[in-house]
């Protein structure tokens, strides 16, 4: 594969990547399983920042109606709470605390859009600057979603590859150990 130059996402979603992996070796599927993890983490990690959000501007849009009578600042941390436990169930798939390194100045959608101060400006936003940024945000968001289950679904390929050579006896699990 001719990964130069070449987005994460765009290898992973690739067919070439999840296609013929028992000619690869060992070390070659956990490269590309850990990828897929390290993309993972970096797409939830942007999944928050874009949740969070889209979160504020819903509380503002409430409390212009009248619906909050609170300030943001005084519901922020029940607002940022909220979104970190979205259903109250555990996520799929264990999601470090840490930011992932990611660059600070991005092209992408996703940086464009959590780059923007509309934070900063909230209080002198119309409503209709704030429906704007909630519909960039929720457009943004579905396209990382989308792009988290395409990694999800390489990963359980590749899983099921490891686990397939395990339990054939193709690959010593006393190796996850040593190395």
């Amino acid at each position: 594969m001719k990964e130069q130059n070449r987005r994460r996402i765009d290898i992973i979603s690739s067919a070439e990547f999840t296609n013929n992996l028992d000619s690869l070796d060992l070390d070659e599927l956990r490269s590309r399983r850990q990828m897929c993890s390290d993309l993972d983490t970096e797409l939830s990690y942007y999944r928050r920042l874009l949740h969070g959000r889209m979160d504020i501007l819903g509380f503002e849009s409430r409390r212009r109606t009248g619906e909050e009578k609170r300030s943001l600042l005084e519901a922020l941390p029940e607002i940022l709470a909220h979104g970190a436990s979205v259903g109250g169930a555990f996520p799929e798939r264990a999601v470090p605390v840490e930011a992932p390194e990611i660059p600070a100045v991005g092209r992408r959608a996703v940086d464009k859009v959590l780059g923007d101060d509309f934070i900063a400006r909230l209080p002198d936003l119309t409503e209709e600057e704030i429906t704007e940024a909630q519909a960039r945000l929720t457009e943004v968001e579905t396209g990382v979603s989308d792009q988290r289950r395409t990694v999800h679904g390489a990963i359980d390929i590749l899983q099921a590859e490891l686990t397939r050579r395990y339990r054939e006896g193709l690959s010593d699990p006393a190796d996850l150990l040593r190395g």
